[in-house]
């Protein structure tokens, strides 16, 4: 049986977690260690990431860790590191250099950093590396609720449209479409039609597909797999990709992959992203920042205004908490919004004659 695609990706992060592990002090590999069992490989790639950029502030920023080699360094190290001093790092976040290239992070991304390093440090005070935990002393970024961008109706159907005519792509780009019209039609309809991730949709494999019931297997995050299913409008389209499909030899190792890129290779998150903002972009000019995301926000937001169901929302979606689900997807929607704007008259019709 050949490796899943969810397995090939999770061993590739295992191999870049030790990678950077080798850059970083020793007892980073005992944190990573302890936290095996209970994080996916994402998430330990994703700390490992973080604390090498804090280290790389701390050698290069605070003349008091300048004289020790990032990966020299101990737990009694460690200790030195003070509350100002996160909270400085924090301000570094803002924007920094790295390679030539200025970066800067929003409160998200400082959000996200400082629970890597504030999990780190927890771990470190809990097993006696450290006697105080500095980290825990260091106020969370306020996250800023930002509203939800979905696709109208009208949008959606213009954007499928443009899929399928090819209508305002560059000439470059109508020469590709010849070749991948059905495959992204396929891509855009699943996402509408299902609210899958991005992830689980690049990891779908041919025999994950059964027509019999319209429904297709995934893996979700955590590694646990689900049966999503889909209405007739989405197995037709997936219908004509198939015939087109199973009509190309794909590269060794992505025989089973349901959606190859121009190379014959499982296409690729950073592919589908593109081609998302491609055609979104110009079906919803107006809405900028376009992704597979708030595609799939676009389905959840549409399923709850018609079921009014916020846990069969929370179950498709694959959210194990209903919480995050209730936060985005039952706030005031666009419609009533609309409503009020019709509401208000700010000029009588003229039958006055004033």
């Amino acid at each position: 049986m050949s490796e899943t695609y969810a397995a090939k990706r999770a061993r590739e992060l295992q191999l870049l977690t030790r990678d950077v592990l080798r850059e970083l002090p020793g007892v980073c590999f005992d944190f990573i260690t302890a936290i095996d069992s209970t994080t996916q490989p994402l998430t330990r790639y994703a700390y490992v990431c973080d604390l090498k950029l804090f280290f790389g502030f701390l050698s290069d920023e605070l003349p008091k860790f300048a004289d020790k080699a990032v990966v020299d360094l101990e737990p009694a190290d460690l200790a030195r590191v003070t509350s100002r001093d996160i909270y400085m790092y924090m301000d570094y976040l803002g924007l920094y250099v790295k390679d030539d290239v200025e970066i800067s992070n929003a409160d998200l991304g400082k959000m996200r950093k400082l629970s890597s390093l504030r999990s780190f440090y927890k771990f470190l005070y809990k097993n006696g590396y450290i006697d105080a935990d500095p980290a825990a002393l260091v106020d969370m970024p306020k996250r800023r609720q930002k509203p939800i961008i979905r696709l109208e109706v009208d949008e959606m159907a213009r954007m499928l449209d443009l899929v399928e005519s090819g209508e305002k792509l560059s000439e470059r780009q109508k020469k590709y479409n010849e070749h991948i019209r059905a495959r992204d039609l396929a891509i855009l309809t699943l996402f509408l039609g299902t609210g899958i991730r991005v992830s689980e949709l690049v990891g779908i494999n041919i025999g994950d597909i059964d027509f019999s019931i319209n429904g297709f297997i995934v893996t979700r995050k955590g590694g646990s797999q689900a049966i999503l299913y889909f209405p007739d409008e989405v197995a037709q389209v997936l219908k004509d990709y198939m015939k087109l499909r199973m009509e190309l030899t794909a590269l060794p190792g992505h025989e089973d992959a349901l959606f190859l890129s121009l190379q014959n290779k499982r296409i690729s998150v950073r592919a589908v992203q593109i081609m998302v903002k491609k055609y979104a972009s110009q079906a919803a000019p107006l809405k900028k920042h376009l992704s597979p995301h708030k595609l799939r926000s676009t389905f959840g937001t549409n399923l709850y205004h018609e079921t009014g169901d916020i846990y069969l929302v929370a179950d498709v979606l694959g959210h194990s908490d209903v919480n995050t689900t209730r936060r985005h997807y039952a706030a005031m929607s666009d419609d009533r919004r609309r409503l009020a704007a019709k509401a208000v008259h700010i000029r009588d019709d003229g039958t006055d004659g004033s």
